[in-house]
């Protein structure tokens, strides 16, 4: 198997996971095979991702190494702003695992202390990614099983979470649970913050994706049925902001400046 196929069947099979790692690990089987078919059968390996379709189409127009450099800045800036958001001695509350939550909360630390709450994210547990990440960067977590997210939530001062997808009227498209979440951010009065770079941003419908299954319960009983959802919907109502290297923006403010900025993404 060439090195273009195992990346195809990685990002398939979930082995890279992550809207960032993912786009990072596309572009590099695009720089080794790039003909109109591979670039299908790239998007087609995570149809729900629009990072990798937005990083593939910028390489289309410049090229593999410009598009690298691009995205890692604006990652960085996501990180630099969203960092600015947290006060000393806050406790900050977040869902599954993103790059750009860890990322920005590790910068944090350089100049506050803080501690974190999150949640395991069944049924692949990234949760516990996200928990030994930010231990290694020596910040405090208390982790919680998901059904506390209402108790994790109702402790903490300031909730971030990353995004999958952002369509056109600014909702947000997360791990399945952020919903939950942010109705239980306005019960409890709670800011809740998406971080995110805007190429996540995606204007045309993509449907939700639905895993395997045996992720949740491997068992063969015809009178159960299990569904597995990969993410849900946040409405633009329940975000206080997204925040993204175009700066800390409401839902409706954020989608103009992203179709100012980036007019290729259709």
């Amino acid at each position: 198997m060439g090195d273009f196929d195992k990346i195809v069947r990685d990002i398939k099979n979930l082995k890279i996971q992550g809207a960032r790692d993912i786009a990072f690990a596309g572009l590099k089987a695009y720089s080794i095979k790039n003909d109109s078919d591979s670039v299908k059968q790239l998007i087609n390996a995570r149809p729900t991702e629009p990072c990798l379709r937005n990083i593939i189409k910028f390489a289309q127009k410049t090229s593999p190494q410009i598009a690298h450099n691009y995205f890692v800045n604006i990652n960085q800036k996501t990180e630099i702003n969203s960092s600015k958001l947290i006060k000393r001695d806050y406790i900050v509350f977040t869902h599954c695992h993103s790059n750009s939550v860890t990322k920005s909360l590790k910068l944090a630390k350089k100049h506050t202390n803080f501690q974190v709450h999150n949640t395991e994210t069944r049924p692949l547990y990234q949760g516990r990614r996200t928990a030994k990440e930010l231990a290694k960067y020596k910040i405090k977590v208390t982790h919680f099983v998901d059904s506390a997210a209402d108790q994790a939530i109702k402790k903490s001062d300031i909730i971030f979470l990353g995004s999958d997808l952002i369509n056109h009227n600014g909702d947000v498209y997360n791990k399945i649970g952020s919903y939950g979440i942010s109705e239980l951010a306005k019960k409890h009065k709670k800011k809740l913050y998406i971080i995110s770079n805007s190429w996540k941003y995606y204007p045309k419908q993509l449907e939700v994706e639905q895993r395997d299954p045996k992720e949740v319960w491997n068992i063969s009983n015809r009178r159960i049925e299990i569904k597995n959802p990969a993410f849900e919907k946040i409405p633009k109502e329940n975000i206080k902001a997204i925040c993204s290297e175009l700066g800390i923006l409401s839902p409706k403010r954020f989608i103009k400046t992203v179709k100012k900025e980036y007019p290729w993404i259709k």
